[in-house]
């Protein structure tokens, strides 16, 4: 299996520079510890699988188990509602990130104001400000390997 063409970040060069940079302050929150690195990475998880996204579900899979995600939420991530593995601000960040990924699905409020309440009373400001810009970074990265058909085990180096 083959992508249909390059990356588009790799052929406009100023886009994939943008990409690099959002990705650079998201990743120094993570390093920093705004949002644990294990969290981000489960809303990763849920948003590739969501979308469909195998190139971004394989590397996603792969980064949460270096940041600890352990093999009871890697097996049930895509059942976390009736998993016990979650903390409850993991299950806010899960919902954040399905919500985000299914926005096309529902007519009214793309994230539902109970699924945003819960995420308040988890994360603050900044925090949320983080998983925003993180699920929407993973939205991206589904979209373009989707249109694109990047197959799983390919990476964005």
């Amino acid at each position: 299996m083959h992508a249909r063409m390059a990356n588009p970040a790799y052929l406009v060069p100023d886009a994939g520079h943008a990409i690099g940079a959002l990705m650079r302050a998201i990743r120094h929150d993570m390093e920093q510890g705004i949002v644990p690195a294990s969290t981000l990475m489960l809303a990763a998880m849920r948003g590739s699988q969501v979308n469909g996204g195998s190139a971004c579900l394989y590397a996603d899979t792969a980064e949460a188990r270096r940041a600890g995600v352990t093999d009871d939420q890697l097996i049930t991530v895509a059942a976390w509602r009736q998993s016990p593995y979650f903390t409850e601000a993991e299950r806010a960040a899960l919902a954040l990130a399905e919500a985000a990924a299914r926005m096309n699905d529902r007519s009214g409020d793309a994230v539902p104001d109970a699924v945003w309440d819960e995420l308040v009373e988890h994360f603050d400001e900044r925090q949320r400000a983080t998983l925003i810009l993180w699920t929407a970074a993973g939205n991206l990265f589904n979209t373009i390997n989707n249109i694109i058909k990047d197959p799983a085990g390919t990476t964005w180096n």
